[in-house]
């Protein structure tokens, strides 16, 4: 496994759940169409080169799409009815990881109001990628978006989701698909990476409880 990968299935095991909580005040907007809404401004991501050939960060191809015989509606901005949403981590042989991509998945759920929001894993546990694709469509979704819960594009991105989302969508003619790039480099993730820290930091210092990442395993401590 190289540092890319390494680094993809790391992000399997971050908790979002205290930041998501801290900014439940905000004013974002719930309902579906949310690229479309005048009020919303959409967080800006990280500038690349135009050219992606000279960026040192991300490769040229940053979302895998596929019409599948379905189409996509050119005219679509956003996650809209008859949309299926596949949130997909790398997966993990710890029963306690695969949960909590339930309970975010269930807060993504919650806060955009998609009505059709189902967990997958790439690997290692179930639902697999198939098994939430095929519920999506048992739901009517006629485009699947698979958004792999991922720090950086490695192989995973790259290869395995791909390749195991094309094998899903075999099964459903007609249904179109994309896979989008993983989290990446966006604004917000400084704001949850610090907030893990100093939340770990109060946890050391007797301020706080162990949160839903380190429950139960003592890690979370000073080593001297």
């Amino acid at each position: 496994m190289d540092y890319s990968d390494e680094m993809e299935a790391s992000s399997s095991s971050l908790s979002l759940s205290r930041y998501f909580h801290s900014v439940s005040e905000s004013k974002l907007p719930t309902r579906i169409g949310i690229a479309r809404s005048p009020d919303f401004a959409i967080p800006h991501f990280v500038k690349l080169h135009r050219d992606p050939s000279k960026s040192k960060y991300l490769p040229s191809r940053l979302c895998l799409a596929s019409a599948n015989g379905g189409g996509f509606r050119k005219a679509q901005n956003g996650v809209d009815v008859g949309d299926g949403v596949i949130i997909v981590d790398h997966g993990s042989r710890r029963k306690e990881s695969n949960l909590m991509l339930n309970e975010f998945v269930a807060m993504f759920r919650e806060r955009t109001k998609y009505p059709i929001v189902e967990p997958a894993h790439m690997e290692l546990a179930e639902p697999s990628i198939k098994d939430a694709f095929n519920s999506c469509v048992q739901q009517g979704a006629k485009r699947v978006i698979v958004s792999p819960f991922f720090l950086f594009p490695g192989r995973h991105w790259h290869q395995d989701i791909p390749s195991l989302t094309a094998e899903a969508a075999k099964d459903h003619p007609g249904v179109s698909y994309v896979v989008t790039a993983p989290l990446g480099l966006h604004e917000k993730l400084v704001d949850v990476v610090n907030d893990r820290i100093n939340y770990c930091l109060s946890h050391v210092a007797g301020e706080e409880d162990e949160c839903s990442v380190c429950a139960g395993t003592g890690k979370c401590q000073l080593y001297n």
